[in-house]
């Protein structure tokens, strides 16, 4: 009997710490219709992002982006460490940015992460095709501050035999991120992977 409670008190405890670490992604796009209508004409993807959770407080974080190349991962960037910076960390139990990426040249992807104060650009070699995708990865994700996820996979789309294009076969496939390349052919993705840490 005292084996069982012991053992229900550290499955509680467990669960209670879990909880505590977790959470949550969600994302909205631009709300005006006209905003939304240029950004499409040109080719922009824009997230709104927001990252809460009681764990969030008082917490760093990191964005490093994964270029993979023909099913291999090529290039490891840190586009942003929170750490290294003179800024304060995470307040309240949100942290807000917006996230916009669009194909700025014949063979050059553009990806800006804007926190309000101060905004981030990179830029990264990219195929010849136009039909690149950011895609929101992390919203269907469980999320616990010390473990590395993908919040974004800016992706080309599975191309099928009848002449069809598809980035959501890709994205809801519930497969390993990292295999993309080679489980749907695609030539080339970006990954942006976060952290939240101490």
């Amino acid at each position: 009997m005292i084996k069982c409670l012991h053992l229900l008190l550290l499955l509680t405890a467990s669960l209670c710490f879990a909880q505590n670490n977790t959470l949550k992604m969600t994302t909205t796009l631009p709300q005006n219709r006209e905003v939304d209508q240029l950004l499409r004409f040109e080719n922009i993807d824009m997230y709104h992002t927001k990252f809460s959770g009681p764990a969030i407080k008082g917490k760093n974080y990191y964005i490093v982006a994964k270029e993979l190349w023909k099913g291999k991962i090529k290039n490891i960037d840190t586009v942003f460490t929170s750490a290294s910076l003179p800024i304060p960390t995470t307040q309240g139990d949100s942290l807000k940015f917006t996230v916009t990426a669009t194909k700025s040249a014949a063979k050059t992807l553009k990806i800006q992460f804007d926190f309000g104060r101060f905004s981030l650009t990179r830029e990264y070699k990219s195929t010849k095709h136009n039909d690149y995708s950011l895609r929101d990865f992390g919203t269907q994700l469980p999320i616990e501050t010390y473990k590395s996820f993908y919040a974004f996979a800016y992706i080309l789309p599975q191309r099928n035999k009848d002449g069809s294009s598809s980035w959501c076969a890709v994205e809801s496939s519930g497969k390993d991120i990292e295999k993309w390349g080679t489980e749907f052919g695609l030539e080339h993705y970006i990954l942006f992977e976060m952290q939240f840490f101490d």
